[in-house]
């Protein structure tokens, strides 16, 4: 990988706009960690920027053409990266465009890092950072090895950029938002889910799904295809591309003999070569089960062997944001999850009330986005009713601007059972400690990971 970034960017400096973004910033990470020189732009300053600061990126907040270090006005030496998520009226990017910079999407940037090597790439609605997750831990901790660039911090190594000097393969999330995916040329490509979702990219769900269709035509020959069972996905992929199916119970790649109880998930993994029995589940949530099958089958095509599978499920600890533990107590259990999707909530939801299903269910959630309250609204009630208690914040609004009609208190009015409230962020701490909790669970993909480390404390004060 690193011969083959020097060959293909001859950039002395590389300039990212939305430097913060988790997907951006293992690039950048990446492009440090080959001594070039690093800077960027971010709305916000956060615990990703300042770390990035401290590797030596030069990093500024304010939409400001003059706050541009000198190093990266050189056009010859400059690469500019940039996130969809940027609108294209940002004056920065206005003005590389406008003085002949060569300027690339991220997801273009990841696709020619990853040329030289065996790419697993990632792709679904939802599932994709832990998927992509235990795969790279499954095979970083082998003999196999891999790099990685993941879309959430892997608690076991505490980043989102794991590099091998040895390794030929690369992990990499494959980012359906604005067609990112089909930059990527994987050898090994899993699909979670296809669930509609970026309609105000795509239009109709048969758009969305056809998106997902021409990736599986990007698949190299030799390649494999692992397909979750049952997802609308028809492949396109080359004759000699294997296609593989999986889920929890069913497919090529299954579990069999699934044990819950006691705090523990327990199951036997399935596949065509192989049985390996009795596997701990190390982030014991049911999800993870069907999760776990789609990753140990891209480890096990790339050598893994059963008792790294085995040493790799139970010690893999999960990315931050997902399915995240911050207290487990018998008084009291509180988790975080970046889940935004209505189907994403549904399975979380439900796999924790397995988990806990004698306790009571207090759900947290912030909004993201007015076009995807809007257009998945009554899939997101449905979700919303299934916690026993439920409060919603405001909208967080990201790249969009305010959609008429389209508030938390529509959504509010929709959710079926009476054990619901809206609150405001700052007045979230008071509102929780108005309750009687049991199990509390955030759930969202804005700022509400930021209250975190509040609630923490609040909780183990109270409960504690």
């Amino acid at each position: 990988m690193e011969n083959h970034n020097r060959r293909t960017f001859g950039y002395d400096h590389i300039y990212f706009v939305g430097i913060g973004g988790i997907g951006m910033s293992n690039l950048a990470r990446y492009f440090l960690s080959q001594g070039k020189q690093v800077g960027g732009y971010d709305r916000t300053e956060s615990a990703l920027t300042e770390q990035l600061r401290g590797e030596g990126a030069y990093l500024h907040y304010d939409d400001d053409i003059g706050e541009i270090p000198p190093p990266f006005t050189d056009r010859e030496r400059t690469l500019v990266v940039y996130t969809p998520a940027v609108p294209d009226s940002h004056s920065e990017l206005t003005y590389f465009r406008a003085n002949g910079f060569r300027i690339m999407k991220r997801a273009e940037l990841l696709g020619e890092i990853t040329l030289a090597s065996d790419a697993i790439c990632v792709a679904g609605t939802h599932g994709k950072t832990t998927v992509s997750s235990m795969t790279a831990h499954l095979l970083r901790q082998s003999h196999v090895d891999c790099n990685a660039f993941l879309g959430g911090i892997l608690k076991n190594y505490n980043t989102n950029l794991l590099l091998s000097e040895r390794s030929r393969i690369t992990v990499a999330e494959a980012d359906e938002y604005d067609r990112s995916f089909h930059w990527l040329r994987p050898h090994i490509a899993i699909i979670t889910s296809a669930d509609p979702d970026h309609l105000d990219v795509y239009g109709t769900a048969e758009a969305y799904r056809e998106s997902f269709e021409y990736f599986t035509s990007l698949i190299r020959p030799g390649g494999h295809l692992i397909l979750k069972k049952g997802a609308a996905v028809t492949p396109r992929t080359l004759a000699e591309v294997k296609v593989w199916s999986y889920s929890e119970e069913d497919g090529n790649y299954h579990a069999e003999n699934i044990r819950i109880g006691e705090g523990e998930i327990r199951f036997d993994y399935v596949s065509p070569k192989q049985r390996i029995s009795d596997l701990n589940l190390g982030v014991p949530v049911r999800i993870n089960i069907e999760n776990s099958v789609a990753a140990i089958a891209a480890a096990e095509l790339c050598g893994v062997t059963a008792d790294e599978i085995r040493s790799g499920v139970e010690s893999f600890a999960g990315a931050r944001r997902r399915f995240d533990f911050h207290i487990k107590s018998d008084r009291i259990v509180f988790i975080d999850d970046y889940a935004h999707h209505p189907s994403e909530l549904t399975a979380a939801i439900e796999s924790i009330k397995t988990l806990y299903p004698e306790r009571k269910l207090t759900a947290v959630f912030q909004p993201h986005l007015y076009s995807r309250t809007r257009d998945f609204a009554d899939q997101f009630a449905r979700s919303l009713s299934l916690p026993d208690e439920v409060i919603l914040l405001e909208i967080y609004p990201a790249r969009e601007e305010p959609v008429e009609g389209v508030t938390s208190e529509m959504l509010l009015e929709k959710i079926s059972h009476p054990r619901k409230q809206l609150c405001r962020k700052d007045e979230l701490l008071q509102c929780l400690q108005g309750l009687d909790l049991e199990v509390l669970v955030t759930f969202g993909a804005g700022d509400i990971d930021r209250l975190l480390p509040q609630i923490a404390e609040m909780l183990r004060k109270r409960y504690l």
